[in-house]
């Protein structure tokens, strides 16, 4: 601005992928990298909190893991989409996600009255109990060979 103030008095925000040190020291244990090998270890991994601001750059971007841009300083979208993969089948990144929802709640800045479930991800099969075979649509269906 003409007036020579600044336009934010605390400075440049930071961008919202970022983790912030503070945030890290609780992430860190539940997102740890496995131990190498000690023969062949191939090349080294990148490291836990590069992949995790990766993945918040395209959760808050929408951006395909194929653009994500290696000019930041981020891995490569297929590093970060596997590595987001390996901590949800760990069980770590529910872990994670609970442990930021206990915090915010206890300070109370989740506003419960807003929250929405997604029905996409929820099972809904009519009451079936197990999975029915579909009809078949062909005209003569042949039996099975397999």
């Amino acid at each position: 601005p003409r007036s020579g103030q600044r336009r934010s008095p605390g400075g440049a925000r930071e961008p919202f992928w970022r983790v912030s040190d503070e945030l890290w020291e609780r992430l860190a244990p539940l997102l740890q990298d496995p131990p190498r090998r000690f023969r062949h270890p191939g090349r080294p991994r990148y490291a836990p909190r590069v992949c995790l601001e990766g993945v918040l750059f395209l959760l808050y971007t929408g951006t395909r893991y194929v653009d994500l841009p290696r000019q930041l300083g981020f891995p490569s979208g297929e590093t970060c989409r596997r590595r987001l993969h390996d901590w949800i089948r760990d069980g770590v990144w529910d872990e994670a996600l609970e442990l930021l929802i206990a915090e915010l709640d206890q300070a109370g800045v989740i506003d419960w009255s807003r929250v929405l479930v997604d029905a996409s991800i929820v099972d809904a099969k009519k009451g079936a109990t197990r999975s029915v075979k579909a009809p078949s649509t062909a005209r003569n269906p042949r039996p099975s060979t397999t």
